[in-house]
């Protein structure tokens, strides 16, 4: 029988293109603010951190209970505007991502898992909104961990499938994620369809532009590993 392998996903930029309730999120909590909100590629950049953290690096001139007072402000807008149309339709997954992620579910040696900087609660709608409870053995969010690209979410999947780095990939859109994957000794799997650009994955060992490129890539990988 093959060695378990881990195929770790980011999911804004990555598996959903959310940013357009990112975008409108962040517009209300920085006119909440009084604040003029940042523009569309600053707010883009930032996607993938935590929300507090993401708050220091729009609008560091801002104390830290504005910050906070700016992270809930964001959080109820994000939640109307998923309400209103849902997830499935306000977060759309990305063209070839369910069928890829149902190839690589159905592999008995293949685990997923997911590592974002949404909340537990926000990650679990957008799931519910795609169907895909159940898909993920090992789910990472920003509750409960320092903000990404510090290692701790892919070190916790790691330890909740007993893997090794060498047993995994992380897949994500921003610089964020591969330099997550680095420091946590894993190959990194930049994707061309999200919120950075191609050249801001440096730390990315390979990257792709379409998710059909993923399982033959995933294939290379782990024979050389092996």
């Amino acid at each position: 029988m093959s060695a378990l392998r881990l195929v770790i996903f980011d999911v804004d930029g990555t598996l959903v293109d959310s940013q357009a309730d990112i975008l409108a999120a962040m517009t209300h909590a920085f006119a909440q603010a009084s604040v003029e909100p940042p523009s569309r590629e600053a707010v883009l950049s930032i996607v993938g951190l935590s929300l507090d953290r993401a708050m220091t690096v729009l609008a560091p001139d801002m104390d830290a209970a504005m910050h906070a007072r700016m992270v809930e402000w964001y959080k109820e807008a994000y939640i109307a505007l998923r309400a209103k149309i849902g997830a499935a339709e306000s977060s759309p997954l990305y063209p070839g991502a369910r069928e890829v992620l149902e190839t690589l579910a159905a592999q008995p040696d293949t685990l997923l898992g997911v590592a974002t900087g949404k909340s537990r609660r926000g990650l679990d709608k957008l799931l519910e909104g795609h169907g895909l409870e159940g898909m993920f053995i090992t789910q990472q969010v920003s509750d409960h961990h320092p903000s990404k690209p510090h290692p701790s979410m892919i070190r916790a999947a790691l330890s909740e499938t007993g893997l090794e780095p060498h047993q995994a990939v992380m897949i994500g859109d921003t610089s964020f994620d591969m330099e997550m994957a680095a420091a946590a000794g894993v190959a990194g799997i930049g994707v061309g369809w999200g919120y950075h650009p191609r050249e801001a994955l440096g730390a990315a060992r390979h990257v792709i532009e379409r998710f059909d490129d993923l399982p033959p890539l995933l294939q290379e990988i782990w024979e050389t590993a092996a």
